[in-house]
């Protein structure tokens, strides 16, 4: 959407790594190889090396100010990274400069977007404030589930942003967002907490919080946006493909987390999702 809509004029650079990791979850299950669509995911990795350092608006499209987003650093190592791995498979393209740009945008966000002394990622760089956003990042494959700084991501995701067993985006600032207190539950973060703790093995919590959500579809079984838990019903665009989405790989994390009864971790699952060394880290 173009009319009222401001995102239209705004800087994204998540979106990369969404191509990108679309492109290569079709690889791996098999779809044939489309030269049209290495063309694309390749110049998206050429406009990156160059545009990853600038601030963007970021996944949930904020009025405010300009940032560096964590989250969109973290999507641009992944197209960087599902590149490296296509070339690896075959494709042509230019192997040590893209690893080598990996592992740079991967130090950064370590350096700039962890902050210690909360033991978890933070919305933007310099910033003391989480974002659920966060948890994405065990679910791209940027650190495994379990590694201690996902783990802090999570504790302080669920100190911090959680109302009434939801997860909120992040919390509302007039001068990062633009946007008054007050908004509804997206419900897609809950999902993604919903993931983490079913790859942290807390198999119990995770099918908890899945079936809490699944008590919010309507009567024909679909979710809207976000939900508001004053009035207590949902909000926003509905249907909400988002939800959907976030629905459909919570369920299918589950199954195969329960099924394969803790045999395979969260570390070794998501270790799998990427092939850039990354050394120590």
């Amino acid at each position: 959407m173009r009319i009222g809509n401001a995102a239209f004029a705004q800087r994204q650079l998540d979106i990369g790594g969404e191509v990108a990791g679309l492109i290569d979850f079709a690889a791996r299950v098999g779809l044939e190889p489309s030269e049209n669509a290495w063309r694309v995911q390749a110049a998206m990795v050429r406009f990156l090396e160059s545009d990853w350092q600038r601030p963007d608006e970021g996944i949930w499209e904020v009025r405010g100010t300009r940032r560096h987003f964590t989250h969109s650093k973290v999507m641009a190592w992944v197209a960087v990274d599902r590149a490296v791995r296509a070339v690896r498979s075959g494709r042509a393209g230019q192997l040590d400069r893209w690893v080598s740009l990996a592992d740079t945008i991967r130090e950064e966000v370590l350096r700039e977007g962890f902050d210690a002394e909360l033991g978890s990622f933070v919305q933007y760089y310099g910033a003391k404030d989480v974002d659920a956003s966060s948890l994405l990042f065990s679910l791209v494959g940027f650190l495994p589930a379990t590694d201690p700084r996902m783990l802090g991501t999570v504790r302080a995701v669920q100190e911090r942003l959680l109302v009434d067993g939801l997860v909120a985006r992040y919390r509302t600032h007039q001068r990062v967002d633009g946007l008054p207190p007050g908004e509804g539950l997206f419900i897609i973060c809950t999902f993604w907490l919903a993931d983490n703790l079913a790859l942290q093995g807390r198999f119990d919590e995770a099918r908890e919080l899945f079936e809490r959500l699944l008590r919010l579809r309507n009567d024909v079984g679909l979710l809207s946006e976000q939900w508001d838990p004053s009035a207590r019903r949902l909000t926003g665009n509905f249907p909400q493909a988002f939800s959907h989405v976030g629905l459909i790989n919570t369920a299918w994390n589950l199954e195969k987390a329960i099924s394969a009864g803790g045999a395979r971790s969260g570390a070794a699952r998501t270790r799998e999702a990427s092939t850039v060394d990354r050394g120590g880290s």
